[in-house]
């Protein structure tokens, strides 16, 4: 299982290792990795189990979605299911606390303030599902998921902060926390509002009712439904859309900006982010694109996420 120290340190290391050229590793134990035409398909790979998340599915979900933020070969991310499910929720049958929990603490939101990355709290407290969900969402590459089959609970909120979900005619949907007497994780209660509205959320949640595609595709909670056989190919073929033809740091970029920008306060926030965003790009990679415009062309950007990030980013 990967450690705690081996997390924090992924983001330190990672950027000595890019530029001395040793290449990056993405070998688990219950997820599979394969990268081809600067796509990363990232395969959760317990299917015996129907893919149930455990603890260490989560730590290594954090540990390649924080690598491959530095990897420019990756382009586009997606993530699907090994055999019929997408993932059927935490694994139940684990001993001890199911979530990994330390029941001998008694955390206070002042923990979480103060003390989040403390070790006692970061592996005894801090809601491992979550923590995928935050790594997710600070990743530099599009994220595109390809639910295949049942996704419940932390199946199902995992896949919220991905920016493209499709899903099977043969998928299911569950947020079914208050049934088992927990709340929904993961940071749900923050993006699933923002995807099919408060109400739509709320009634989800209350119920915990299992979603069929034709809803989740109604409801906004997915782009599309696809037959089983054919929705990698469609996956696919977006991925390899954006990977063959967008500058990467500008994706880096517009990714975080639609994310943060959205959830401020006011749009002079989003103004000043854009602001920097468009200044910076538009003397990197900007200046190709415009060239290729112009003698109608094939862009060929430079710039690279690992080295060329403008200074002010992070903002946040």
């Amino acid at each position: 299982m990967l450690s705690f120290q081996l997390i924090k340190s992924t983001q330190t290391i990672l950027g000595r290792c890019v530029w001395e050229g040793i290449p990056l590793k993405y070998t688990y134990e219950s997820i599979r990795c394969d990268v081809e035409k600067g796509v990363m398909t990232i395969t959760l790979d317990r299917p015996k189990h129907m893919n149930a998340f455990t603890v260490q599915m989560a730590n290594e979900l954090v540990d390649v979605f924080t690598k491959v933020n530095g990897d420019d070969e990756v382009r586009v991310v997606v993530v699907t299911g090994s055999g019929k499910a997408f993932c059927a929720g935490m694994d139940l049958s684990v001993d001890g606390n199911v979530f990994g929990l330390n029941e001998t603490l008694a955390p206070s939101m002042n923990d979480m303030d103060a003390r989040l990355d403390e070790p006692e709290i970061f592996s005894g407290v801090r809601d491992t599902g979550g923590r995928v969900v935050l790594s997710i969402y600070d990743c530099t590459k599009p994220v595109i998921g390809a639910i295949n089959g049942a996704a419940v609970g932390i199946g199902a909120t995992m896949t919220l902060p991905m920016d493209i979900r499709l899903v099977s005619d043969q998928a299911k949907y569950g947020f079914v926390f208050n049934k088992i007497g927990i709340v929904p994780e993961a940071c749900s209660s923050w993006f699933l509002p923002r995807i099919v509205g408060i109400s739509q959320a709320l009634e989800w949640c209350y119920t915990g009712e299992f979603i069929d595609a034709e809803t989740a595709v109604s409801s906004k909670l997915a782009k599309a439904s696809y037959e089983s056989s054919q929705l990698l190919e469609a996956a696919y073929g977006i991925a390899e859309r954006i990977a063959s033809s967008t500058s990467p740091v500008a994706i880096a970029l517009t990714r975080q900006m639609m994310y943060r920008n959205g959830a401020a306060s006011h749009p002079i926030e989003a103004h000043k982010v854009d602001s920097l965003s468009m200044f910076y790009t538009s003397i990197g990679d900007g200046k190709e694109g415009v060239s290729s415009f112009l003698e109608k062309r094939k862009a060929d950007f430079k710039k690279k996420v690992s080295e060329d990030m403008p200074d002010f980013y992070p903002w946040w």
